[in-house]
């Protein structure tokens, strides 16, 4: 057994991956979690009777999740209920409207040629080429490998490569980039949305982001046990290779002895000493000095101005009716630009917010003749350190996000004793320095994408993971940040 010690902070997917991988190799792993359960963003709570997931829902890059599997020497499939929809999501408008998009371009492009005309499902069909090539230029050289700068990234691509990014995505940003393949102004909203996957609005992030779009093509699965029996998963592997996951472990300080990370601090003075720590909360915690001053690492601190979105949620156990549902739903109203100006500029949320339904119970067709569990999310501004929203604040949305749905003919029976809400508040205080952010900072600006800090900190045997850092937010994508931050470390040390 190696005698060398890794303490990890945070059992999101990040900080669980990151254990998987070291302690695989045979150092003792200590993962550190403050709340009471596994899972990080990856949570789920008890409404009504039932368990609903109240964070991300979408599964997708599962080959992210497979290798991390096989490597430890276990199979994902046998660990991981899943399978896969034909429906990637329903979209309805409250000036009428409804289309399903399918993980088959084909498919999806009749429904659009149906929904609209031909001419929109001809430039659907170069806006998936494009997306799929900005995929494949991405996926090992960025994505998946360590932190880059823009000229370690055009190495890596190659000059072809650089010239079909170029020649694709150029300088426009995402809102302009989309004039290109649509004129009907309800799809540029749909697949407008796709900035939104990580935290930004799509008037200000690089046309790069479209690629997104093709990581849905590659597969998107359902989890009948929902995204938290994936971080349950995770959590077994790790249990299995021997790492210890202490839940209620509020690390307080990270100390540091000569200028490298020498152990924690939990609570008032518990001090545990290791040889090497990483990461797994909201960079900006770091940034800040929330973790003691002596630590903040030599990379910009997150303003509250450089955040990603938060959301205001609703976990609800109610009856339906109206349109049908599928698993992913999404209504739209007009004037969605302004949605974004509000958010970012104002700090508002609109009257008429886009408003995404996921209903749980709705896998195989089936439709639930009781009540169902459903989680119900807008985007709202990442200030909930700044000002707190009131009781009265978030009823007046849930009306105006209630008006939505009826206005797109989805009825929701809501009652106060089967729903709970979450505000950018209370996920400032579920994920310590964030202001509420869901996503870190905001992918804005050409430049955005090399922001993020990567997995090595000026401060030795320091390592960061999670959705703040490189490659980004997600679940796949922060499952891949642990695996970088454990290469890094062993790499490190492997060099001396």
């Amino acid at each position: 057994m190696n005698s060398k010690r890794v303490a990890i902070i945070g059992a999101g997917a990040g900080g669980l991956a990151a254990a998987v991988d070291m302690a695989r190799v045979g150092w003792q792993v200590d993962l550190f979690e403050r709340s009471n359960t596994i899972g990080g963003k990856m949570r789920r709570l008890q409404v009504a009777g039932k368990a609903i997931d109240a964070g991300p829902t979408v599964f997708t890059m599962r080959w992210v999740f497979e290798q991390l599997f096989a490597d430890a020497g276990h199979n994902f499939q046998q660990a991981v209920h899943h399978r896969s929809t034909q429906c990637l999501a329903r979209h309805f408008w409250t000036q009428g409207g409804q289309l399903d998009l399918h993980p088959n371009v084909a498919e999806s492009t009749n429904a659009i040629a149906n929904f609209s005309n031909a001419q929109e499902a001809e430039g659907y069909r170069q806006f998936m080429a494009d997306s799929a090539c900005l995929y494949e230029l991405l996926k090992d050289s960025f994505m998946a490998a360590d932190k880059p700068n823009p000229m370690t990234l055009a190495r890596r691509m190659g000059l072809g490569g650089l010239l079909q990014l170029a020649k694709i995505a150029g300088t426009r940003n995402y809102w302009q980039q989309l004039d290109r393949y649509f004129r009907d102004p309800r799809l540029k909203q749909l697949f407008g949305r796709y900035a939104t996957y990580v935290g930004s609005s799509p008037l200000q992030s690089p046309a790069l982001l479209m690629l997104i779009a093709w990581v849905e093509q590659t597969g998107v699965w359902l989890l009948p046990g929902g995204m938290h029996s994936l971080a349950c998963a995770m959590a077994q592997l790790a249990a299995d290779l021997g790492v210890r996951i202490h839940l209620g472990a509020d690390i307080t300080k990270l100390d540091v002895h000569k200028g490298r990370v020498s152990g924690v601090t939990i609570g008032s003075s518990d001090k545990i000493k290791f040889d090497a720590v990483v990461y797994n909360g909201d960079f900006a915690a770091l940034s800040s000095g929330e973790l003691g001053e002596h630590v903040r690492p030599a990379a910009p601190v997150v303003r509250p101005a450089q955040r990603g979105l938060s959301a205001i949620t609703w976990c609800a156990n109610a009856r339906t009716g109206g349109a049908p549902l599928q698993y992913h739903n999404v209504c739209f109203s007009d004037h969605y630009a302004e949605e974004f100006k509000a958010i970012f500029e104002r700090k508002q949320i609109t009257t008429t917010p886009t408003v995404y339904v996921c209903a749980q119970d709705r896998i195989d067709g089936h439709v639930p003749s009781e009540s169902e569990r459903l989680l119900l999310l807008i985007n709202a501004p990442a200030s909930g350190d700044l000002a707190p929203m009131n009781t009265e604040n978030i009823e007046r949305l849930r009306e105006l996000t209630w008006q939505v749905l009826a206005d797109c003919d989805i009825h929701i029976d809501y009652q106060r004793d089967n729903s709970t809400s979450t505000s950018p508040a209370e996920f400032h205080q579920l994920f310590q320095g964030s202001g509420g952010s869901l996503y870190g900072r905001a992918t804005h600006g050409l430049m955005s994408s090399f922001a993020r800090p990567g997995a090595r900190t000026a401060i030795k045997g320091l390592y960061l993971a999670g959705g703040t850092v490189h490659p980004g937010p997600g679940v796949p994508m922060a499952t891949l940040s642990g695996r970088l931050a454990a290469n890094a470390l062993l790499a490190d040390q492997a060099n001396g």
